[in-house]
């Protein structure tokens, strides 16, 4: 089972993450994601544990519990999506300029 954990504290390690879920069973990866820029974690991580029961015992049980500080909120990770535009994407830029098609007046001409 692979598990989507966030608000982990900047300070954790890969290791205490591991620790505290392997108290609910064998833990083959955990990983928490860092920002290629600055090197710092970026607060999030994936667990992946074999049996599916403990990875479910350990979502119930963790999700919402204090770690390091911080309030954890785990859950099952969902597949990444292939293809197509990444959600969040940025907006562009404003062109500013005209406020469209019509002047005042418009709608009172006879044509």
């Amino acid at each position: 089972m692979n598990i989507y954990v966030a608000n982990i504290p900047w300070k954790a390690t890969e290791e205490e993450l591991k620790g505290l879920f392997a108290e609910y069973g064998e833990v083959s990866s955990a990983k928490i994601v860092i920002d290629k820029f600055t090197q710092r974690s970026r607060g999030f991580g994936f667990i992946e544990m074999n049996d599916d029961s403990a990875g479910s015992k350990a979502i119930n049980e963790l999700n919402g519990a204090d770690f390091m500080g911080k309030n954890l909120v785990v859950n099952e990770a969902r597949p990444k999506t292939e293809g197509g535009p990444r959600s969040g994407g940025g907006g562009g830029g404003n062109r500013g300029g005209g406020s469209g098609g019509f002047r005042k007046g418009d709608f009172n001409r006879d044509y």
